[in-house]
């Protein structure tokens, strides 16, 4: 047998560089993942095994199984991973300081509301579309109610992840509560979720990242945009896959603790393959919420090719921080038109009505279809209709559902 001869193998000044490069490289992951271990034992074990899950996706495989919520078309190996989860719904920031936004591109659907002072949020659907790739979503921000009701309509408890929400918690007030004048009760979100049944503890789908889950759930990283640090509200991650395996421990994986699917009480909208319009009629859709607030005026731009519509946020593209930085996209820009009311109280909170019925308009293909939209209730989801109450068949893909004030113009 050969004996190994370190001179041969190693005999000039490049390769024990490079040798030593590569060691400390081993020594560094290893040190990591030791420390890891000792903080989340079985966090390292869920890493390992999704990493290796992953590389076993072959993505060019036929796309045969359908999105349950918008409708798009995705491989076996993909359906068969979401078909043991349930939806996140994420409260996601979309404060001009902290774009780019960090995961939009892979939600199903997104919906758009004001939070307060014209600034809006998003509440975006992960489900089929967060499959393929480790998906980091932020900022995490807090709950609202008419984002709670919005998000409600995706069957039985869904996992609803945000970052606190509008309360009347208050250690330094008397008796331990706000003022009506500070926090208006129809905004306070405690109640809410207390009707829904959405509780935070060791079962609960209420994943609330400042107070029932943590590291490394939900991490805060101040320099996610660069080396120069954002505000502290601007910064915290959540990693989907993680949240996913939370929800795993806390039976709320496809079905619940009781063997009821999630899907028990969903309301699947109708679906399309959907055509480029040859003269599309509605290329350059335009709107703003509040006409003060001009970094949140909206514009979505027709793109024949893909068949789907780019997103502008002030004027500019809006991007995914992550996935090489894609332009966000829908196939569908559904407006739902809703009662605003406020500020409310001192805090400036708003309403939006986002149940019962209200004007809608829905661009797809190139064109827009007037109508209406309908929810019954928090539990029902929002579906479509055109003048004459014939339901609008969503194209399968990415859904951008907008709600603009009543009184709001729309110009495309």
């Amino acid at each position: 047998m050969k004996k190994f001869n370190f001179k041969e193998s190693f005999g000039n000044r490049k390769s024990v560089i490079v040798a030593s490069f590569f060691g400390l490289f081993l020594v560094s992951l290893g040190l990591s993942l030791l420390v890891f271990y000792f903080v989340n034992p079985k966090g390292v074990s869920d890493v390992l095994t999704s990493i290796n899950q992953r590389s076993k996706f072959n993505l060019s495989l036929p796309k045969t199984e359908e999105c349950p919520i918008n409708g798009a078309k995705y491989t076996k190996p993909e359906s068969d991973v979401w078909n043991t989860r349930r939806p996140i719904a994420m409260m996601i920031e979309n404060h001009v300081d902290a774009r780019p936004i960090s995961g939009l591109s892979r939600t199903d659907v997104v919906y758009e509301v004001v939070a307060e002072g014209g600034i809006t949020r998003f509440v975006g659907i992960f489900y089929c579309g967060a499959v393929a790739e480790d998906v980091k979503a932020a900022p995490l921000r807090s709950a609202r109610v008419y984002f709670i009701n919005l998000a409600a309509g995706y069957g039985t408890d869904p996992i609803y992840l945000h970052q606190g929400g509008a309360n009347n918690i208050c250690s330094d007030c008397p008796g331990g509560v706000k003022s009506r004048a500070q926090i208006d009760p129809s905004v306070n979100t405690t109640p809410l979720f207390d009707k829904l049944g959405w509780y935070g503890g060791p079962k609960g789908n209420n994943f609330d990242g400042g107070y029932n889950i943590g590291f490394p759930i939900v991490v805060r990283d101040q320099y996610r945009l660069g080396s120069t640090p954002s505000a502290w509200e601007h910064a915290v991650v959540a990693d989907l896959d993680l949240v996913w395996a939370e929800a795993e421990k806390r039976s709320l994986g496809y079905k619940d603790g009781d063997g009821v699917d999630w899907t028990n009480g969903f309301r699947k909208w109708l679906f399309q393959d959907g055509k480029a319009s040859s003269s599309p009629s509605a290329i350059d859709i335009k709107f703003n919420f509040w006409e003060s607030m001009p970094g949140y005026d909206v514009e979505w731009k027709y793109d024949s090719a893909t068949n789907s519509y780019n997103r502008f946020g002030g004027g500019v593209a809006q991007t995914d921080l992550e996935f090489d930085k894609p332009q966000l996209n829908a196939k569908n820009v559904a407006i739902m038109f809703a009662v605003e009311k406020g500020p409310l109280d001192t805090e400036h909170h708003m309403s939006y009505q986002v149940t019962g019925t209200g004007k809608a308009l829905v661009f797809q293909n190139g064109q827009v279809i007037p109508g209406t939209w309908k929810k019954a209730s928090a539990l029902d989801r929002e579906v479509f209709y055109d003048t004459n109450g014939v339901e609008v068949q969503m194209v399968r893909g990415a859904t951008w559902v907008e709600v603009v004030p009543a009184q709001n113009k729309v110009t495309y």
